[in-house]
């Protein structure tokens, strides 16, 4: 009985921890193909599912590196 809880628990909570692993995978790569200039602000913005206004450049620009900085282990990567 304890092998099929055990079995049980294991696939209840294996799936989601997968899928938030994945999404934050996706996120740092935009992040680091933002930062080595591999994309432009605007795709960046629409990988991210940020708001995206018809703003300027400038405001695209602060609103990538406002939320790529939470994701950043490392505090003392500015983007």
């Amino acid at each position: 009985m304890k092998i099929f809880f055990a079995a049980f628990m294991l696939f209840t909570f294996l799936p989601p921890s997968k899928a938030v692993t994945t999404k934050m995978f996706k996120v740092l790569d935009t992040c680091a193909r933002y930062k080595l200039e591999e994309i432009d602000a605007k795709e960046a913005l629409e990988k991210l599912k940020l708001e995206s206004k018809n703003s300027p450049e400038m405001d695209f620009k602060n609103k990538i590196s406002t939320y790529c900085s939470v994701f950043t282990p490392n505090e003392k990567i500015e983007f």
